[in-house]
């Protein structure tokens, strides 16, 4: 899954992409260099960010996911938690939601929007707000902890009448967890996997990398493959990252050298 936040703060590549235009071009270069999926944003959601309206973020993706689906039928996640936000991509073409709020925000309105298109559905797991959303780690156990707000966030998905093959989780690493939360997520993986859907992770660049590393934000690829390369064998189906090459290369040769066999058995 190729990331492409058409927002002028997103933490690492904010601004670079916020003209149509330009974002359309990243689009297909991360297309040609093997995404499967493109992810599409338009309000940051690192630690920090201010809120947008809707119509801010719609008028930032909306003309992006028209553009792109006018030349490619690649399949498009709109990264956003506000349902009108979502249906109106849904409507352009765009395929499956990435809801950051795992449901928290739009609740019903969310899961309608999914449902009536017939569209995925992501749910990761946040707690609090991208303002207040660090004050928010605090946990006796957090990956029991994250699998139960998760299941929580499923079960809501279900009674809204999004089917079982339409969702998928994230256990939201960098969202109300620090270093130490990160990596008790990323050893204890096999947790999210007992839920029965895909899991989708997002390492890509994060903070707890760049605190491993000493290394800043655009320097951290090299941190994001050792994680990358850890996720596939423990068995995650889906990798959302900045450099869709690079990443493409990490996956494909740790699944060579390893073999399917050996994936999720470490």
């Amino acid at each position: 899954m190729g990331i492409l936040n058409i927002t002028p703060d997103s933490f690492s590549d904010g601004g670079q992409f916020f003209e149509p235009s330009h974002a359309v071009d990243h689009a297909f270069e991360m297309i040609r260099e093997g995404a499967d999926i493109l992810d599409i944003g338009g309000e940051s959601s690192r630690p920090g960010a201010k809120p947008v309206s809707s119509d801010t973020e719609l008028s930032r993706i909306l003309p992006v996911v028209k553009m792109i689906r006018e030349r490619s039928t690649v399949p498009i996640s709109i990264d956003t938690t506000k349902a009108d936000v979502a249906k109106a991509c849904l409507g352009a073409g765009a395929d499956m939601i990435n809801d950051v709020s795992g449901l928290r925000d739009s609740g019903k309105e969310m899961a309608e929007a999914a449902h009536s298109f017939g569209a995925g559905l992501i749910l990761m797991h946040r707690r609090g707000t991208p303002e207040t959303m660090q004050s928010c780690a605090d946990y006796q156990d957090v990956v029991g902890e994250t699998v139960e707000e998760l299941r929580a966030s499923i079960q809501l998905a279900l009674d809204y009448g999004i089917k079982h093959d339409r969702l998928a989780i994230d256990p939201g690493l960098g969202f109300a967890k620090d270093t130490r939360h990160n990596l008790e997520v990323l050893n204890r993986l096999e947790a999210f996997h007992r839920l029965g859907y895909p899991v989708l992770l997002g390492p890509s660049r994060k903070s707890f990398i760049g605190e491993i590393t000493g290394k800043a934000v655009e320097d951290r690829d090299f941190g994001t493959a050792a994680v990358v390369a850890v996720a596939v064998l423990k068995g995650v189906q889906i990798l959302r990252v900045h450099n869709v090459a690079a990443m493409r290369d990490v996956i494909q040769t740790t699944l060579k050298i390893c073999g399917d066999r050996y994936v999720r058995t470490l």
